[in-house]
């Protein structure tokens, strides 16, 4: 009798040592703080329990039997895989990997809006004024802030809390606002049929953020493409600008002889007569000044820019571009489809995406001393793609006399350092020796323009600039070390239609955000918005897809099984 009592008093310690485990556990977990009380606890259980096992080996060779050994494996492979999912779980919290099989990347941020929050430089905070929480815009949210720690988000109940409410200056449920410091502004108002938008989101985060905005002037007067929106207009490309704290204005040079000291970026887009000489010389001064130029220059077109260009080594070819090889995308062969971009801050996040360029030209570069040129935009190879230069032909063949193959450059940026202020004669660098003649035919480049020579007559305006330094609105003028300009062999990929087409837009944004020589907006690939993929079905098709799937297919799906039966029976 006193040998079972001692078996079952050590039997009910046995128990007593996982109870004291777990209530050790308890505690620590939940006061979250693991100090003598909850050590103790565990230690008692552990020695307790541990205790029982020895007795039990010692008394009954319990190591031994066939029972504990599949038990224990058991209890080992059981242990193995809760530490192997609780290890997934961790790396799983602790680093985010998701797939995202959408076309657009719909559920993945674009890489300008990942890189402009990871250098968030104050916290920015997201308010929504909604009492529902739409999991699709708390996802968009979620993956803004797993990029950065400054940035936070919260929903609020505008009924709750009407003094917060009424300090943003809510008007309507759904309203989202973007905070950061003591600058407040709406991004959009959410609803069931419009969601919060990460084109928006970003654009508005953009401006919040960015202190400094930078002046962008557009020549107008020689039928360059019009501003606002109408045919082959270029506003939603403006508009782009503007959602990246650009200001623009128009500019005609034939009335004010100069650019602007408050000037970033001047942008000439295809421009469909000839510049005046003074016009040209005006562009060609505020380059030696540190300037930034976008001549954006179509085919059959003489825009008389042919000095400037040739201090920087870039001839206009008069032949058109084509590209025979994608029939499948429904362009035809005189839009050639680039996909193989340079190594240039512009394009370095392009890697082999899509754009596209409508009638456009090559250009021929030639190496100029103090002129740095990278490629930006490249045709594919021949017989894929060629310079056509019989304009009037119905059809297009490879003539080895008159064309020229493939691959084309259609883009180019170019950076030159400017002179330093002490010397006189650093304008030797600006005028390089004359270009060597292209094999092809020159019609664009009238021999009476290269003896006036006037890359050495900008000189004098350069003692002029100095007194510029009253004006606090030209900081790219007086800070810049280099001159930039872009020169790209065609201008309606920017228009209307085209800019949200592709990368179209992200070239011609991309360009100007370099030329500003703004250094700190983030050069990327702009958000997508979701393409809608939705069906509109008349009263007719309606009723035909319904008598079909509730009629015909049923109907089908039975005879096909009693013919069967029938044959089997």
């Amino acid at each position: 009798m006193k040998i079972i009592a001692k078996k079952k008093l050590w039997k009910y310690l046995f128990w007593f040592g996982p109870f004291l485990i777990t209530v050790g556990l308890t505690v620590g977990l939940v006061s979250e703080q693991w100090g003598l009380i909850p050590l103790a606890f565990l230690i008692t259980g552990i020695v307790i329990s541990g205790l029982w096992i020895i007795w039990q080996s010692y008394q009954t060779n319990w190591w031994k039997l066939r029972s504990t050994q599949a038990g224990t494996n058991a209890l080992i492979a059981t242990l193995a895989v809760l530490a192997i999912l609780g290890l997934i779980n961790f790396l799983g919290t602790r680093y985010h990997l998701r797939a995202d099989l959408t076309e657009t990347q719909l559920f993945t941020l674009a890489p300008q809006s990942r890189e402009l929050v990871s250098v968030l430089p104050q916290p920015v905070k997201v308010w929504v004024f909604d009492v529902n929480q739409n999991p699709q815009d708390r996802e968009l949210l979620e993956n803004y802030q797993r990029q950065s720690s400054k940035f936070k988000y919260e929903y609020i109940d505008p009924q709750a809390r009407p003094g917060l409410a009424e300090k943003f200056g809510v008007k309507d449920y759904g309203e989202v606002y973007l905070e950061s410091g003591n600058k407040r502004q709406l991004v959009q108002t959410v609803n069931e049929n419009e969601r919060l938008s990460e084109v928006r989101l970003t654009s508005r985060l953009q401006q919040l953020t960015n202190s400094t905005t930078a002046k962008v002037y557009l020549l107008q007067g020689h039928g360059e493409r019009q501003l606002s929106a109408g045919k082959g207009a270029i506003s939603q490309a403006i508009q782009g600008l503007g959602d990246k704290s650009f200001t623009t204005a128009p500019l005609n040079l034939a009335e004010t002889s100069k650019v602007p000291q408050d000037a970033a970026v001047v942008i000439v887009a295809g421009p469909k007569r000839g510049l005046f000489e003074g016009e040209v010389k005006a562009l060609q001064e505020y380059l030696n000044r540190g300037g930034n130029l976008l001549l954006m220059i179509d085919p059959n077109t003489d825009p008389k820019v042919d000095s400037l260009l040739q201090e920087w080594g870039v001839r206009l070819d008069n032949r058109l571009a084509v590209d025979v090889s994608k029939d499948s995308v429904g362009l035809g062969p005189a839009a050639p489809l680039v996909t193989e971009y340079g190594q240039h801050p512009i394009t370095k996040d392009f890697a082999n995406g899509i754009s596209f360029y409508p009638v456009a030209r090559p250009l021929q570069i030639t190496s100029v001393p103090g002129v740095e040129a990278t490629p930006l935009l490249r045709t594919k190879s021949y017989p894929s793609s060629w310079a056509e230069s019989d304009l009037q032909s119905e059809k297009l063949e490879f003539n080895a006399d008159k064309d020229l193959k493939g691959p084309l450059t259609l883009g180019v940026a170019l950076t030159r350092k400017l002179p330093t202020k002490s010397t006189s004669t650093p304008q030797a660098s600006p005028t390089p020796s004359p270009l060597p003649s292209p094999t092809t035919q020159s019609k664009t480049s009238p021999s009476p323009s290269s003896p006036s020579s006037p890359p050495s007559p900008p000189s004098p305006p350069s003692p002029s600039s100095p007194p510029s330094p009253p004006t606090s609105s030209s900081p790219p003028s007086q800070t810049a070390t280099e001159s930039r300009l872009v020169v790209l062999g065609n201008s309606s990929f920017a228009t209307d239609g085209l800019f949200q087409q592709q990368l179209n837009g992200d070239v011609f944004l991309n360009s100007v955000t370099w030329l500003s020589q703004q250094e700190k907006q983030p050069l990327s690939i702009r958000p997508k918005e979701p393409k809608n993929r939705r069906i509109t079905l008349t009263t007719t098709q309606a009723n035909l897809l319904i008598l079909s799937s509730l009629l015909v297919l049923p109907l089908i799906g039975l005879a096909a099984a009693v013919i069967i039966w029938w044959k089997r029976r």
